[in-house]
């Protein structure tokens, strides 16, 4: 493969941005963008359930907590109308297709892909964002490689899933030895082929997020470079109809899964053992173990849920900061002005609506 991310020439409308961002990033699209709506349902009508997306496989993270009523939570009754729980969705940008098809209300974002639903015009607010852990992110080599920093990349084959946090920190690891993408192999592989790859020997190193990494890493008596960090910020999301038709019901929905994730976060071995009781681990006490671990040592996407915040200055500057560095490697297609689109005075009364929550 060659080691350059080619750069898209062609300008696109809104539409083709997103297509163009879910082919290239992750090679898949759960909805059809031909048959999408922009504005679902009406705001004005009463509101009958909200559908709260889950992603991947839902261990471990506040949306568990709260679809089964562990640790004492009644969302349904916190809200005053049942939940859904939409799933089947493998990572946040097909549910940014969904929110633009009108089927979901509400769900966890990557930046990557609240930048992605910029572009495509997706019609979401920002409720809340936060850092993603700093050390969320590993790059692994096997035992007894050569490798032992950035410098050590130059000219090997390094497996990356294209266009996602690990792209981002993949970037900022090989600058500190004053390297570029250009200056490794690239692989573009997702998750699961990038970890095969890895068992075979096709590439020399790989780098994704938890908890894959680290059940790879123990599978294979891997090891974990030192100093890859992460820089994506995360967001929790809603409709547009939803938030400004509904910005009470959507605030308590925040709160709600803030505090779920401090719940998890003071009950770790009673969290995890109540999902392995659900079926979550199937019967691999290697994952369960990894969970327990990354859960305590807060290293997974929604580690930092119990502290978000109205998306703040920080938030702002480090997704600019991924936009503009995915734009210029040719990963997004136009150049997004994340900026002024999350600093829009028309997120201000939602924004307040949901600081006054938090503050409970």
């Amino acid at each position: 493969m060659s080691p350059r991310i080619p750069t898209t020439r062609r300008r696109l409308d809104r539409r083709g941005f997103l297509k163009a961002a879910g082919a290239g990033a992750f090679g898949l699209s759960a909805l059809s963008l031909t048959a999408c709506s922009s504005s679902g349902a009406d705001s004005n009508a009463p509101l009958t359930e909200v559908r709260y997306a889950m992603i991947g496989d839902g261990k471990a993270e506040p949306a568990t907590i709260l679809r089964n009523n562990l640790g004492g939570f009644d969302i349904g009754a916190d809200l005053g109308v049942p939940v859904e729980w939409p799933s089947g969705f493998p990572a946040s940008l097909p549910v940014m297709e969904a929110i633009k098809a009108g089927s979901v209300d509400f769900s966890f974002a990557t930046a990557t892909a609240v930048i992605y639903a910029i572009g495509g015009g997706v019609p979401i607010v920002p409720l809340v964002s936060y850092p993603l852990p700093t050390n969320e992110v590993d790059i692994l080599v096997p035992q007894g490689s050569d490798i032992k920093s950035a410098a050590n990349l130059k000219g090997r084959k390094v497996a990356d899933h294209r266009g996602t946090t690990g792209t981002y920190s993949l970037v900022k690891y090989l600058e500190t030895a004053g390297l570029t993408l250009d200056d490794i192999e690239y692989v573009n592989l997702p998750a699961a082929d990038a970890e095969a790859a890895f068992a075979e020997g096709k590439v020399d190193a790989w780098i994704s997020w938890q908890p894959t990494i680290e059940l790879a890493r123990r599978k294979h008596n891997a090891v974990a470079l030192a100093d890859v960090k992460t820089y994506d910020y995360a967001f929790f999301v809603a409709s547009e109809n939803f938030a400004f038709g509904h910005p009470d019901v959507a605030a308590e929905l925040v709160r709600n899964v803030r505090d779920a994730q401090r719940w998890i976060e003071a009950n770790p071995e009673v969290a995890v053992g109540q999902f392995a009781e659900l079926g979550g681990f199937g019967d691999s006490t290697l994952e369960e173990q990894v969970y327990l671990d990354l859960v305590k040592a807060r290293r997974l996407s929604y580690s930092g849920a119990g502290e978000f915040t109205a998306v703040d200055a920080a938030a702002i500057s480090g997704t600019q900061d991924l936009a503009d560095n995915f734009h210029r490697l040719g990963v997004y297609p136009e150049q997004v002005d994340v900026t002024t689109w999350l600093q829009d005075s028309r997120f201000d009364s939602i924004k307040s609506t949901v600081n006054t929550a938090l503050a409970n």
